[in-house]
Protein backbone atom coordinates (compact mmCIF):
# COMPACT_ATOMS: atom_id res chain seq x y z
CA UNK A 1 0.00 0.00 0.00
CA UNK A 2 2.57 2.31 1.23
CA UNK A 3 4.90 1.52 -2.19
CA UNK A 4 1.81 2.35 -4.07
CA UNK A 5 1.04 5.73 -2.86
CA UNK A 6 5.46 6.45 -3.16
CA UNK A 7 5.09 5.07 -6.80
CA UNK A 8 1.73 7.42 -7.55
CA UNK A 9 3.68 10.52 -6.05
CA UNK A 10 6.77 9.80 -7.84
CA UNK A 11 4.48 9.82 -11.15
CA UNK A 12 2.84 12.99 -10.18
CA UNK A 13 6.20 15.04 -9.60
CA UNK A 14 7.15 13.42 -12.95
CA UNK A 15 3.85 14.89 -14.92
CA UNK A 16 4.70 18.83 -12.92
CA UNK A 17 8.33 18.53 -14.12
CA UNK A 18 7.41 17.80 -17.67
CA UNK A 19 4.97 20.15 -18.00
CA UNK A 20 7.27 22.45 -16.50
CA UNK A 21 10.07 22.08 -18.91
CA UNK A 22 6.90 22.42 -21.91
CA UNK A 23 5.84 25.48 -20.57
CA UNK A 24 9.82 26.56 -20.62
CA UNK A 25 10.57 25.87 -24.15
CA UNK A 26 7.36 27.67 -24.82
CA UNK A 27 8.27 30.67 -23.56
CA UNK A 28 12.01 30.31 -25.33
CA UNK A 29 10.41 29.69 -28.60
CA UNK A 30 8.57 32.67 -28.22
CA UNK A 31 10.82 34.97 -27.37
CA UNK A 32 13.20 33.99 -30.19
CA UNK A 33 10.71 34.54 -32.54
CA UNK A 34 9.41 37.94 -33.58
CA UNK A 35 7.46 39.28 -36.51
CA UNK A 36 8.26 42.68 -38.22
CA UNK A 37 5.64 44.17 -40.59
CA UNK A 38 6.18 46.13 -43.54
CA UNK A 39 6.11 49.43 -41.76
CA UNK A 40 8.31 48.58 -39.32
CA UNK A 41 11.83 48.00 -38.44
CA UNK A 42 13.49 46.11 -35.92
CA UNK A 43 16.97 46.84 -34.10
CA UNK A 44 18.20 43.88 -32.70
CA UNK A 45 20.86 44.17 -29.70
CA UNK A 46 23.07 41.14 -28.81
CA UNK A 47 24.54 41.28 -25.01
CA UNK A 48 23.59 45.14 -25.29
CA UNK A 49 25.40 45.70 -28.84
CA UNK A 50 23.84 46.39 -31.68
CA UNK A 51 23.66 43.62 -34.42
CA UNK A 52 24.26 44.98 -37.65
CA UNK A 53 21.40 47.35 -39.43
CA UNK A 54 17.74 47.37 -39.42
CA UNK A 55 16.07 43.97 -39.36
CA UNK A 56 12.83 43.06 -41.38
CA UNK A 57 9.96 42.78 -42.36
CA UNK A 58 8.96 39.48 -42.04
CA UNK A 59 10.14 36.45 -39.40
CA UNK A 60 12.94 37.16 -37.39
CA UNK A 61 14.45 34.35 -34.94
CA UNK A 62 15.94 35.39 -31.93
CA UNK A 63 18.59 33.65 -29.55
CA UNK A 64 16.32 34.11 -26.11
CA UNK A 65 17.47 35.72 -23.48
CA UNK A 66 20.58 36.89 -25.82
CA UNK A 67 18.92 38.88 -28.16
CA UNK A 68 16.57 41.95 -27.44
CA UNK A 69 14.91 43.84 -30.45
CA UNK A 70 13.00 47.33 -30.80
CA UNK A 71 10.77 47.98 -33.21
CA UNK A 72 10.60 51.71 -34.54
CA UNK A 73 8.24 53.12 -37.35
CA UNK A 74 8.61 54.32 -40.73
CA UNK A 75 5.18 56.00 -41.37
CA UNK A 76 5.05 59.48 -41.55
CA UNK A 77 3.74 61.06 -38.11
CA UNK A 78 1.80 64.16 -37.89
CA UNK A 79 2.20 65.90 -34.90
CA UNK A 80 0.34 68.63 -33.56
CA UNK A 81 2.91 71.64 -31.76
CA UNK A 82 0.94 72.72 -28.64
CA UNK A 83 -0.22 76.74 -28.95
CA UNK A 84 2.99 78.43 -28.44
CA UNK A 85 3.00 82.46 -26.96
CA UNK A 86 4.99 84.24 -29.23
CA UNK A 87 5.51 88.45 -29.15
CA UNK A 88 6.40 89.63 -32.69
CA UNK A 89 8.75 91.95 -34.22
CA UNK A 90 6.15 94.45 -33.63
CA UNK A 91 5.53 94.09 -30.28
CA UNK A 92 2.78 92.24 -30.59
CA UNK A 93 1.52 89.44 -28.14
CA UNK A 94 -0.10 86.60 -30.03
CA UNK A 95 -0.55 83.10 -29.77
CA UNK A 96 0.45 80.65 -32.53
CA UNK A 97 -0.06 76.76 -33.13
CA UNK A 98 1.66 74.66 -35.75
CA UNK A 99 1.77 70.75 -37.33
CA UNK A 100 4.96 69.18 -37.95
CA UNK A 101 5.11 66.37 -40.54
CA UNK A 102 8.24 63.77 -40.16
CA UNK A 103 9.55 60.18 -40.55
CA UNK A 104 12.44 58.63 -39.49
CA UNK A 105 14.82 57.09 -41.80
CA UNK A 106 17.57 56.01 -40.17
CA UNK A 107 16.31 52.89 -37.51
CA UNK A 108 19.43 52.60 -35.81
CA UNK A 109 20.22 56.38 -35.28
CA UNK A 110 16.27 56.98 -33.97
CA UNK A 111 16.87 54.45 -31.13
CA UNK A 112 20.86 55.02 -30.54
CA UNK A 113 21.21 58.92 -30.89
CA UNK A 114 18.29 60.30 -29.01
CA UNK A 115 15.88 58.58 -26.25
CA UNK A 116 12.33 59.38 -27.18
CA UNK A 117 12.43 60.66 -30.47
CA UNK A 118 8.71 61.83 -31.17
CA UNK A 119 9.38 63.94 -27.89
CA UNK A 120 12.76 65.11 -28.78
CA UNK A 121 11.10 66.34 -31.95
CA UNK A 122 8.32 68.35 -30.53
CA UNK A 123 10.01 69.86 -27.80
CA UNK A 124 12.56 71.24 -30.50
CA UNK A 125 9.37 72.48 -32.67
CA UNK A 126 7.91 74.43 -30.27
CA UNK A 127 11.05 76.36 -29.52
CA UNK A 128 11.97 76.90 -32.76
CA UNK A 129 8.23 77.84 -33.51
CA UNK A 130 8.75 80.89 -30.28
CA UNK A 131 12.31 82.03 -31.96
CA UNK A 132 11.53 81.78 -35.42
CA UNK A 133 8.12 83.75 -34.87
CA UNK A 134 9.32 86.21 -32.85
CA UNK A 135 11.64 87.96 -35.16
CA UNK A 136 8.66 88.12 -37.77
CA UNK A 137 6.26 91.31 -38.27
CA UNK A 138 2.73 90.32 -37.17
CA UNK A 139 1.69 91.69 -41.66
CA UNK A 140 4.43 88.85 -42.43
CA UNK A 141 3.18 86.39 -39.77
CA UNK A 142 -1.02 86.56 -41.35
CA UNK A 143 0.59 87.01 -45.35
CA UNK A 144 3.78 85.13 -45.68
CA UNK A 145 2.76 82.08 -44.24
CA UNK A 146 4.43 79.69 -46.97
CA UNK A 147 8.05 81.42 -46.21
CA UNK A 148 7.54 81.31 -42.68
CA UNK A 149 6.67 77.54 -42.67
CA UNK A 150 9.87 76.53 -45.31
CA UNK A 151 12.21 78.17 -42.69
CA UNK A 152 10.65 76.62 -39.83
CA UNK A 153 11.09 72.89 -42.13
CA UNK A 154 14.69 74.18 -42.52
CA UNK A 155 15.70 74.69 -38.93
CA UNK A 156 13.52 72.02 -37.28
CA UNK A 157 14.83 69.56 -40.10
CA UNK A 158 18.91 70.87 -39.50
CA UNK A 159 18.20 69.92 -35.77
CA UNK A 160 16.53 66.46 -36.20
CA UNK A 161 18.85 65.13 -39.08
CA UNK A 162 21.58 63.44 -36.31
CA UNK A 163 18.71 61.53 -35.16
CA UNK A 164 17.55 59.84 -38.33
CA UNK A 165 14.32 61.91 -38.23
CA UNK A 166 13.17 63.97 -41.49
CA UNK A 167 10.89 66.65 -41.05
CA UNK A 168 9.02 66.95 -44.57
CA UNK A 169 6.88 69.68 -43.87
CA UNK A 170 5.89 72.24 -41.22
CA UNK A 171 2.66 74.39 -41.26
CA UNK A 172 1.27 76.89 -39.36
CA UNK A 173 -2.42 76.42 -38.52
CA UNK A 174 -3.60 79.80 -36.32
CA UNK A 175 -2.53 82.69 -35.11
CA UNK A 176 -4.75 84.69 -32.54
CA UNK A 177 -4.25 87.65 -31.79
CA UNK A 178 -5.94 90.13 -29.29
CA UNK A 179 -9.36 91.55 -29.85
CA UNK A 180 -8.11 95.38 -29.46
CA UNK A 181 -5.50 94.25 -32.21
CA UNK A 182 -8.76 92.50 -34.44
CA UNK A 183 -10.38 95.86 -34.17
CA UNK A 184 -8.07 98.13 -35.53
CA UNK A 185 -6.77 95.71 -38.02
CA UNK A 186 -10.61 95.85 -39.02
CA UNK A 187 -10.92 99.50 -39.11
CA UNK A 188 -7.62 99.41 -41.23
CA UNK A 189 -9.14 96.97 -43.85
CA UNK A 190 -12.13 99.55 -44.00
CA UNK A 191 -10.22 102.57 -44.51
CA UNK A 192 -8.16 101.14 -47.13
CA UNK A 193 -11.74 99.37 -48.52
CA UNK A 194 -12.82 103.01 -48.45
CA UNK A 195 -9.59 104.26 -50.00
CA UNK A 196 -9.85 102.11 -53.03
CA UNK A 197 -13.54 102.94 -53.69
CA UNK A 198 -12.97 107.05 -53.39
CA UNK A 199 -9.87 105.89 -56.00
CA UNK A 200 -12.29 103.83 -58.09
CA UNK A 201 -15.41 106.51 -58.16
CA UNK A 202 -12.80 109.26 -58.77
CA UNK A 203 -11.37 107.20 -62.09
CA UNK A 204 -14.94 106.72 -63.06
CA UNK A 205 -15.50 110.74 -62.89
CA UNK A 206 -12.31 111.55 -64.98
CA UNK A 207 -13.79 108.66 -67.84
CA UNK A 208 -17.18 109.91 -67.93
CA UNK A 209 -15.63 113.59 -67.94
CA UNK A 210 -13.49 112.60 -71.08
CA UNK A 211 -16.48 111.36 -72.67
CA UNK A 212 -18.69 114.09 -71.64
CA UNK A 213 -16.36 116.71 -73.71
CA UNK A 214 -16.35 114.36 -76.58
CA UNK A 215 -19.94 114.25 -76.47
CA UNK A 216 -19.75 118.11 -76.42
CA UNK A 217 -17.37 118.54 -79.51
CA UNK A 218 -20.39 116.34 -81.55
CA UNK A 219 -23.05 118.66 -79.91
CA UNK A 220 -21.53 121.58 -80.98
CA UNK A 221 -24.46 121.75 -83.78
CA UNK A 222 -27.42 123.73 -82.88
CA UNK A 223 -29.64 121.10 -84.02
CA UNK A 224 -27.64 118.29 -82.74
CA UNK A 225 -27.79 119.92 -78.93
CA UNK A 226 -31.90 120.82 -79.78
CA UNK A 227 -32.65 117.14 -80.61
CA UNK A 228 -30.70 115.93 -77.21
CA UNK A 229 -32.72 118.30 -75.43
CA UNK A 230 -36.30 116.77 -76.73
CA UNK A 231 -34.77 113.34 -75.96
CA UNK A 232 -33.81 114.16 -72.61
CA UNK A 233 -37.17 115.63 -72.26
CA UNK A 234 -38.49 112.32 -73.27
CA UNK A 235 -36.80 110.32 -71.16
CA UNK A 236 -37.65 113.13 -67.88
CA UNK A 237 -41.56 113.14 -68.94
CA UNK A 238 -41.69 109.53 -68.29
CA UNK A 239 -41.62 110.50 -64.86
CA UNK A 240 -44.63 111.96 -63.62
CA UNK A 241 -43.83 112.41 -59.19
CA UNK A 242 -41.63 114.52 -59.84
CA UNK A 243 -41.08 118.18 -60.81
CA UNK A 244 -37.83 118.75 -62.97
CA UNK A 245 -36.28 122.23 -63.71
CA UNK A 246 -34.24 121.94 -66.44
CA UNK A 247 -32.17 125.04 -67.79
CA UNK A 248 -32.39 125.82 -71.69
CA UNK A 249 -29.32 127.81 -73.65
CA UNK A 250 -30.86 131.01 -74.56
CA UNK A 251 -29.40 129.90 -78.20
CA UNK A 252 -31.93 127.73 -78.94
CA UNK A 253 -34.56 129.87 -79.05
CA UNK A 254 -33.40 133.30 -80.56
CA UNK A 255 -34.30 132.20 -83.92
CA UNK A 256 -37.79 131.96 -82.73
CA UNK A 257 -37.69 135.87 -79.93
CA UNK A 258 -35.72 137.35 -82.79
CA UNK A 259 -32.64 140.38 -81.76
CA UNK A 260 -32.91 143.12 -83.50
CA UNK A 261 -30.36 144.91 -81.27
CA UNK A 262 -27.86 142.72 -82.00
CA UNK A 263 -24.27 143.28 -83.21
CA UNK A 264 -24.57 141.53 -86.17
CA UNK A 265 -28.25 142.14 -86.71
CA UNK A 266 -28.81 138.40 -88.44
CA UNK A 267 -31.67 137.31 -86.19
CA UNK A 268 -35.11 139.46 -86.66
CA UNK A 269 -39.04 138.84 -85.71
CA UNK A 270 -40.11 136.99 -88.98
CA UNK A 271 -43.34 139.31 -88.57
CA UNK A 272 -41.53 142.93 -88.74
CA UNK A 273 -39.58 141.94 -91.38
CA UNK A 274 -42.63 141.24 -93.39
CA UNK A 275 -44.15 144.27 -92.16
CA UNK A 276 -41.04 146.16 -93.80
CA UNK A 277 -41.04 144.60 -96.65
CA UNK A 278 -44.56 145.25 -97.25
CA UNK A 279 -44.08 149.28 -96.48
CA UNK A 280 -41.14 149.32 -99.08
CA UNK A 281 -43.49 148.05 -101.61
CA UNK A 282 -45.92 150.35 -100.75
CA UNK A 283 -43.45 153.46 -100.93
CA UNK A 284 -41.82 152.15 -104.19
CA UNK A 285 -45.15 151.88 -106.09
CA UNK A 286 -45.99 155.25 -104.60
CA UNK A 287 -42.36 156.73 -106.09
CA UNK A 288 -43.33 154.68 -109.51
CA UNK A 289 -46.97 156.04 -110.05
CA UNK A 290 -46.00 159.64 -109.28
CA UNK A 291 -42.78 159.78 -111.75
CA UNK A 292 -45.43 158.45 -114.29
CA UNK A 293 -47.95 161.16 -113.88
CA UNK A 294 -45.03 163.89 -113.99
CA UNK A 295 -43.78 162.61 -116.86
CA UNK A 296 -47.47 162.41 -118.27
CA UNK A 297 -48.20 165.90 -117.27
CA UNK A 298 -44.67 166.99 -119.13
CA UNK A 299 -46.07 165.47 -122.27
CA UNK A 300 -48.84 166.88 -123.02
CA UNK A 301 -46.39 170.52 -122.76
CA UNK A 302 -44.34 169.05 -125.54
CA UNK A 303 -46.42 169.94 -128.42
CA UNK A 304 -44.71 173.47 -128.93
CA UNK A 305 -41.01 171.95 -129.19
CA UNK A 306 -39.88 173.27 -125.95
CA UNK A 307 -39.40 170.40 -123.27
CA UNK A 308 -38.72 167.37 -125.04
CA UNK A 309 -40.70 163.92 -123.42
CA UNK A 310 -39.33 162.17 -120.66
CA UNK A 311 -38.34 158.22 -121.09
CA UNK A 312 -39.89 155.84 -119.12
CA UNK A 313 -37.22 155.10 -115.89
CA UNK A 314 -35.08 152.01 -117.26
CA UNK A 315 -34.86 149.06 -114.50
CA UNK A 316 -31.58 150.08 -113.04
CA UNK A 317 -33.19 153.38 -112.10
CA UNK A 318 -36.07 151.81 -110.34
CA UNK A 319 -34.00 149.73 -108.00
CA UNK A 320 -32.05 152.39 -107.14
CA UNK A 321 -35.35 154.97 -106.63
CA UNK A 322 -36.50 151.30 -104.40
CA UNK A 323 -33.50 150.90 -102.45
CA UNK A 324 -33.91 155.10 -101.59
CA UNK A 325 -37.28 154.59 -100.77
CA UNK A 326 -36.49 151.95 -98.18
CA UNK A 327 -34.31 154.63 -96.39
CA UNK A 328 -36.88 156.22 -93.94
CA UNK A 329 -34.89 159.52 -93.53
CA UNK A 330 -34.83 160.16 -97.41
CA UNK A 331 -37.98 161.33 -99.51
CA UNK A 332 -38.67 159.39 -102.64
CA UNK A 333 -36.74 160.99 -105.94
CA UNK A 334 -38.14 163.20 -108.25
CA UNK A 335 -37.54 163.34 -112.06
CA UNK A 336 -35.77 166.60 -112.91
CA UNK A 337 -37.93 168.80 -115.51
CA UNK A 338 -35.67 170.62 -118.44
Amino acid sequence: MGLGLIQAAVGFGLVVVLFMVVLFVIFLLASAVRIVKEYERGVIFRLGRVLGGAKGPGLIFLIPIVDKMVKVQLRTVSMAVPPQDVITRDNVPAKVDAVIYFRVLDPNRSVLEVENYILATSQISQTTLRSVLGQKDLDDLLTNREAINEELQVIIDEHTEPWGVKVSAVEVKDVQIPQGMQRSMAGQAEAERERRAKIIAAEGEYQASERLAQAAERLESPTALQLRLFQTLAEISSEQSSTVILPVPIDLFRPYLGDTNGSDGSYEQPRVRRTEEREAERRYEEAVGQALSEQQAVQELAPDGTNPPLAPPTPAEEASALSEEQMPSEEPPKPSSS
